[in-house]
């Protein structure tokens, strides 16, 4: 069996939203491997470049005439070393020369044309043998902010974790189950919704975040009677979207409210304990590492997770980690482009005691690969939607994976 690339070539794809992506292909001699990169609505400003000036035409332009011609004869059981090599030929630091999602697609490429060559599933090629715990699916059920339009709640996510779940399979069953639930709720409150959806699959209705939350909530707590373990909710904010620099003030159209920092600051408290919310993503503007790092410090039980905050970049986690801001972070590959940049800042979130969380973007492909990178980075949680087909391809393949394991497989312990 051999590893050695004998072909990449690029290709133009669609992804969720009909937007223009690009997809990888690597045969080595005796393997396949296919990546096609996301892209997200709400993306951080320290996150690397999607794509070349020239977009996804001059990124496919740039695999045939510049990646190819290098990576054809290297051993792509090598990955560190392609990681590097795609940083030496892109060379700059923002992945601005060839796209972070071009090195995003080939560094996945690589790792499941690897993983192909001999025989493996690409979370045991990547995570080793010993790799067998499934993740929890962190579920989108309801959306606002820049997943929407027309009139919709302020904050962009309104999130289920089964917490309780001993099984993957039920945890995304009962997340489904709080999906369904919600649209009856929201249908009652609004008697003009007519059952739209936003870029994720989730819900979006006319509602503010308060009148979403309280829905949110008794679907939660509904179907954890239903099925036997609790249910919880959490929210992505996504308060850079909010964020207003002239002002300094946080804006919620749709409520009505202008929210200085102090005053964002309590309001997150308050609806944490109000909700019981289990997981805050993004409660404050990607440069505010203070108001993170107070917040983490004044609520109990609860993830505040860090996305624009970090955007999978090892020196703003580092950052983060001195002044304790949040205690979460979320884990997107092509915010930084290679598998090994991606590694790093979740072992480094790990020795750390933050929580990964591998994350899907709004704008997805059906391309599974981030169900196997959860468990072979050792993601005890897995955002990644509920409904929709870009959204459930990971969370059948990790219902495959958990087959797969038999008896090895285990649900993490979540500690917050």
């Amino acid at each position: 069996m051999s590893a050695i690339i004998e072909d990449v070539t690029a290709r133009k794809v669609l992804n969720s939203r009909g937007d223009e992506t690009i997809e990888v292909d690597v045969i080595t001699v005796d393997g396949f491997g296919r990546a096609s990169a996301p892209s997200g609505a709400s993306r951080g400003k320290a996150e690397v470049v999607p794509f070349p000036k020239g977009g996804v035409d001059e990124a496919v332009k740039k695999v045939d005439e510049v990646i190819a011609p290098e990576l054809i004869g290297l051993n792509a059981e090598e990955q560190e070393e392609i990681d590097a090599l795609l940083h030496d030929l892109d060379g700059t630091e923002d992945f601005s020369e060839i796209g972070g999602n071009t090195a995003y697609a080939v560094s996945l490429a690589v790792a499941e044309a690897a993983a192909d060559s001999y025989g493996l599933p690409l979370f045991q090629h990547l995570g080793g043998r010993l790799a067998r715990e499934l993740p929890y699916p962190l579920g989108n059920v309801l959306g606002g902010g820049k997943h929407a339009r027309g009139k919709a709640p302020d904050i962009q996510e309104f999130l289920v974790l089964a917490v309780g779940a001993p099984t993957f399979i039920e945890a995304a069953e009962a997340n489904v189950l709080v999906h369904k639930r919600l649209g009856r709720i929201i249908g009652r409150l609004d008697v003009n919704f007519t059952g739209g959806k936003g870029d994720e699959g989730a819900w979006a209705p006319n509602l503010t975040s308060e009148e979403a939350l309280e829905a949110l909530v008794e679907a939660c707590e509904s179907v954890s009677e239903e099925v036997g373990f609790e249910c919880r909710a959490g929210l992505d904010v996504a308060a850079s979207s909010l964020w207003n620099p002239k002002e300094q003030k946080y804006i919620y159209a749709r409520d009505g409210v202008k929210r200085d920092p102090g005053e964002q600051l309590e309001y997150m408290r308050e609806i944490i304990g109000k909700y019981r919310l289990v997981y805050v993503e993004d409660p404050f503007h990607e440069d505010d590492f203070e108001s993170f790092r107070e917040l983490s410090g004044k609520v109990k039980g609860c993830l505040i997770c860090g996305d624009d905050l970090f955007v999978t970049n090892v020196e703003r986690l580092r950052r983060g980690i001195e002044t304790r801001a949040g205690n979460s972070i979320i884990i997107k590959v092509n915010q930084v482009g290679t598998l090994t940049d991606a590694w790093a800042t979740t072992e480094t979130a790990k020795k750390a005691g933050y929580l990964p969380v591998i994350s899907h973007r709004s704008g997805e492909t059906t391309a599974f690969h981030i169900a196997h990178l959860a468990v072979a980075f050792g993601c005890p949680i897995i955002k990644t939607g509920v409904m929709g087909g870009e959204r459930t391809a990971k969370l059948n393949e990790l219902i495959r994976i958990e087959e797969a394991l038999g008896d090895r497989a285990r649900m993490p312990k979540l500690t917050f």
